[in-house]
């Protein structure tokens, strides 16, 4: 039985086991489903409020005015220090910078990006599935309907097969919307999370490329 069910058996008047029971047997891919999709929003909302609790833009800005000082060492030490994730991509940078900043800058990027996108494309193929495994619910439904229909002249006698197969029609279909629902308000929160963190991720590299330029310039002169 999913969470997501409950407020709608009681709005029909029904235990949960007697709702999952008139569902039919699309009430065990829609179980699986919310299940899933539970774990990883709850998952994911705890990733995220770790992480913001973590950002450390004063130790980030003073690695900035370390590495325009010139001091390396001391940027990678107080990046070290910090569980920052802009923190850690600079770390990686400054210590593979003999090699390609741009590339170790590029590389750490990747690796936070896909900290913040992991668990989202299962977020977003339940958000889209659900509906359409509920509607699956409504159409085998209905056909149990038309079936009873189909079966004699005597609607008295089939109405309890009528209802059923109505019953598991509006079930199903409820319970797939439901999930969804759920699971489009944290994927879209989300989202705007990584759009940020990349928004970040970009900022620190512009600030970087502007101090390395600058550097550059005053070797050469």
């Amino acid at each position: 039985m999913t969470s997501f069910s409950l407020p709608i058996a009681f709005l029909m008047n029904l235990t949960p086991m007697e709702f999952f029971k008139h569902g039919g047997y699309i009430m065990w891919p829609l179980i699986v489903l919310s299940f899933v999709i539970v774990t990883v929003v709850i998952e994911r909302v705890i990733f995220t409020i770790r992480e913001a609790s973590m950002r450390d833009r004063e130790s980030v800005e003073k690695m900035l005015e370390r590495i325009e000082s010139g001091d390396f060492d001391g940027a990678i030490s107080i990046g070290k220090k910090s569980k920052d994730f802009i923190a850690r991509i600079l770390v990686y940078t400054l210590t593979h910078k003999d090699t390609s900043m741009a590339n170790a800058f590029a590389r750490a990027s990747n690796q936070e990006f896909q900290r913040y996108n992991q668990g989202m494309p299962t977020i977003d193929t339940i958000v889209t599935a659900a509906p359409y495994v509920g509607l699956l619910g409504t159409v085998t439904g209905m056909m149990a309907t038309f079936a009873a229909l189909g079966e004699g002249t005597d609607i008295a006698a089939n109405s309890g097969a009528i209802t059923g197969g109505v019953g598991e029609a509006l079930i199903a279909t409820a319970c797939g919307l439901a999930i969804a629902i759920f699971g489009l308000f944290p994927f879209n929160y989300m989202n705007a999370k990584l759009a940020q963190a990349k928004h970040d991720v970009s900022d620190a590299s512009n600030a970087l490329e502007l101090i390395m330029s600058k550097q550059g310039e005053s070797s050469a002169v």
